[in-house]
């Protein structure tokens, strides 16, 4: 399995604005990769636009799964296709059991379905890798939830669903180390053979737990650099105010 993203342009729609510019990333399975750059660089944009977010319209360019374009599918036929994202800011639903939630996403996706005993059996597997109580699956789904215990709840999803390509938007972001060391294993459970990871960062001590095999840099809407798992140690010393005045060193001699 592969995922390709050429020459990707897109933008938010209610601003008419552009955000990424010529986005070009290829991800193969059985690897991890991290997605790193300043604020504001695209990277949770391009998230968001893998995934469908009406928010955002394509105005030219290719997502290809395994060589088909899915660009214009729905976030659900997306999901149907084994995408998934976990969000940076999940949204609070009440009303919503947390585990029905997740039943009903994982029979909506997977047949045959599991009967009401056998999901719950499976789900309290699943919890107990990530040192969730039970009594936290009986909650309303993200209501009240800490930091920590939102991003938590994605990764119970991620586990639960069964995705073949994973996007995971800044998931090391307000975690305390214990928090951040749990799920860290619950990523690493999960990464195998036939899974895409892409772990979308601004800081270095995820990366740690979880070692990419490849880093890529978003600078301005685009990737500027493209390098080994290691070059995440380059960017920790150096920062990435080197990085942009060398792209726009080699923009200027292109012109």
């Amino acid at each position: 399995m592969t995922l390709e993203i050429k020459n990707l342009n897109a933008g938010l729609v209610k601003e008419n604005r552009k955000i990424l510019n010529g986005v070009n990333l290829k991800l193969e399975k059985g690897k991890v990769y991290a997605l790193m750059g300043p604020n504001g660089s695209g990277k949770t944009s391009l998230s968001n636009v893998l995934m469908g977010n009406p928010k955002y319209r394509i105005n030219s360019g290719e997502i290809l799964l395994d060589n088909v374009d899915i660009a214009e599918l729905s976030p659900d036929e997306k999901a149907k296709k084994g995408l998934f994202l976990s969000f940076q800011q999940p949204t609070e639903i009440p009303g919503v059991i947390f585990s029905d939630f997740l039943r009903m996403a994982y029979n909506s996706l997977t047949s045959p379905k599991k009967s009401f005993l056998e999901f719950n059996k499976m789900l309290k597997e699943k919890a107990k890798l990530l040192d969730i109580d039970e009594s936290f699956l009986n909650r309303y789904l993200n209501e009240g939830f800490s930091g920590g215990e939102k991003k938590k709840s994605e990764i119970l999803q991620m586990l639960i669903l069964n995705p073949s390509v994973v996007v995971l938007d800044e998931t090391d972001s307000g975690l305390d180390i214990d928090s951040l060391r749990t799920i860290s294993r619950g990523i690493k459970n999960f990464a195998g053979s036939d899974k895409i990871i892409l772990v979308i960062t601004h800081y270095k001590r995820i990366l740690e737990y979880i070692k990419p095999d490849k880093v890529f840099v978003m600078m301005d809407g685009r990737i500027v650099a493209e390098e080994n798992g290691d070059f995440v140690n380059h960017l920790e010393e150096k920062g990435y105010a080197w990085l942009k005045e060398e792209n726009k060193q080699e923009e200027n001699n292109e012109e």
